[in-house]
């Protein structure tokens, strides 16, 4: 479990965090890392988005699935970002 690994990388940095965190999950490991930076999640295989608000207004899966499957959701807070960080065009499409 990883949480928030991203805070206070240069974009260059978080390049090089993805690439060992994706060698460890091609060695076999589960990575579990929690984080706001959405080239993190579209990077990821599987992200699920906790919302929809913060504090008593949060706490619920809006959405769960691959990053596109995300970013296409349209009751997803995070989904224009996602949709921006995959290459835009998703949300375009699919609503």
């Amino acid at each position: 479990m990883v949480d928030e690994p991203t805070t206070g990388l240069h974009p260059t940095d978080v390049e090089r965090l993805l690439g060992q965190l994706h060698a460890l999950v091609d060695a076999g490991a589960s990575v579990v890392l929690v984080d706001h930076d959405m080239t993190v999640a579209a990077a990821s295989d599987w992200v699920i988005d906790i919302g929809p608000g913060a504090g008593d207004e949060g706490g619920r899966i809006v959405a769960s699935g691959p990053p596109a499957k995300v970013a296409a959701n349209g009751e997803s807070r995070t989904a224009p970002y996602l949709d921006r960080a995959l290459g835009g065009g998703l949300l375009a499409t699919t609503t």
